[in-house]
Parts: C-alpha cells; structure tokens; sequence
C-alpha cells in the first residue's frame, strides 16, 4: 500500500457537494469528487471520459483538517443574455469560500501505477490545478510526497501544518479530525456525503452518488518550532564583529 499526500493551502478554496443554481456553498473540507476532478484534469481527461473516472474512485481517500478555515461570501454579478445574443438581466449570485485553511489529502492504493499516475498529474498537470474552482489555483506546494503506509498510518505520523500563527492560538493543541472512506475507518461513526463520482459531463449533467464517510479525531505532533529571531540582537553582534575586525 502506497499513500500521496498533498497539502491543500491556498487562500481561497470552495469544495461544494450541494450547490444549487444562484447559491454555491462550499463544504468545510475537501470533497473526494472535487479531489478526483483535480487528479482527472492533470491527467488531462476529459469532462465526458467517464469509464477512465472509475479507477479514480478506487484511490482510497481521506483528509485531515490541519487548520480550520472561515466561511467567506463573496458577492458576484452575472450577466444573462438572451437566445438571440440581446442582453436580458444583471442578477446577484451567492458565492461561498473558505479562507485561510490547511487540509492534508491522503490517497492510497495497492497499485503502483494508479499512484504515479497521481504523482504526474501533480507534478506535470496537463490542465491547471485548481483548489475546487478556476478562479482559485493550487499552490506550489501542493505535493508533498509518496509514503510506504496506508492513508490513516501516515496521516498520523505526518506532522501538523496550520500556520505558525494559528497553532500559537491554539496554544499548540493538535488534537486533529480525519474524514475518510469508510471502509478505511470500520465501526467509526459515519455520515454520508453526495460525492462518489459518476459523471462530470456539461452535457449529460454532473452525476454523483452518496458515499460513506467516517470520522477520527488523531493526535498529530506539532513540527519543531524555530527560535524567534531578535533582529537588534543580530545587529548589536555584527557591531562586536566590526569591532573586533578594527
């Protein structure tokens, strides 16, 4: 069993399983849907490629949230044209993001080259990346690398990644929630989430099914902090060196 992580940090992100019309929400984490859209564009399918999706859905997926973001409404006008190309209306949509969230993606498999397969769609995307909508690219950290553990195992030895900031708030508690497949997670707890990916078609419609999903909450070690730098300390050394040089 082989395991890629990847690090979901941008400034903005949106990952909805339940938008409707003028009002797009966006969950409080990853959608393994949004995750599977991400791997399939950097392999460059296409939206109608359906059968190639199937053996995306057999990654084993979870996420740790590393750092909680907050919601963020954005207001956004759109433009509606007739059939005939004549402007009609101007109308207000409601748009949700998140800000200022860390996730930690997790996608294991026993077959190796289902896993390169995700490696190169990483690292050589043959269509932008982007972090649940075209306006919010992924960052240059997104790969953090391959692991010889299953998704859980490596989740949580793989240590915590929220802002040195956020984990001062929080006085360094890295007390962590998990969501994952549940199968991954027997006899925890689980709910279901409408994001097994069945179609991503414009044409035909989107197509999803529910999925079952299950919580843990792990114990993650904080990285090591640096020692805080005293810019007037460095100063007053470099005039003791200067001195002495004299």
């Amino acid at each position: 069993m082989k395991t890629v992580l990847l690090k979901f940090s941008g400034p903005l992100q949106s990952w909805g399983t339940d938008s409707h019309f003028e009002t797009r929400h966006t969950d409080t984490y990853p959608s393994k849907s949004g995750v599977i859209g991400m791997i399939a564009s950097g392999l460059g399918y296409r939206r109608d490629e359906e059968e190639k999706l199937k053996r995306l859905n057999t990654l084993r997926f979870a996420v740790r949230i590393d750092q909680a973001g907050q919601i963020l409404k954005d207001y956004h006008t759109v433009k509606k044209y007739k059939e005939n190309g004549d402007f009609d209306r101007t109308y207000v949509t409601e748009r949700y993001y998140l800000q200022d969230a860390v996730f930690i993606v997790a996608l294991s498999s026993n077959d190796d080259e289902l896993i390169n397969d995700v490696i190169m769609a990483m690292k050589e995307p043959y269509f932008s990346l982007y972090l649940g909508r075209r306006s919010l690219p992924a960052t240059a950290d997104l790969l953090i690398g391959v692991f010889d553990s299953d998704a859980i195992t490596t989740l949580r030895k793989y240590p915590w990644q929220a802002s040195d900031w956020y984990q001062r708030k929080y006085n360094n508690r890295n007390r962590l929630q998990i969501f994952a497949d549940e199968e991954m997670l027997g006899g925890e707890r689980t709910q279901i989430r409408n994001d097994e990916v069945l179609s991503f078609s414009q044409h035909r419609g989107r197509k999803f099914s529910p999925r079952k999903e299950a919580r843990l909450v792990v114990d993650v070690t904080a990285p090591i902090q640096p020692e805080e730098h005293d810019v007037f300390e460095a100063i007053e050394r470099g005039k003791l060196i200067c001195i002495y040089h004299e």
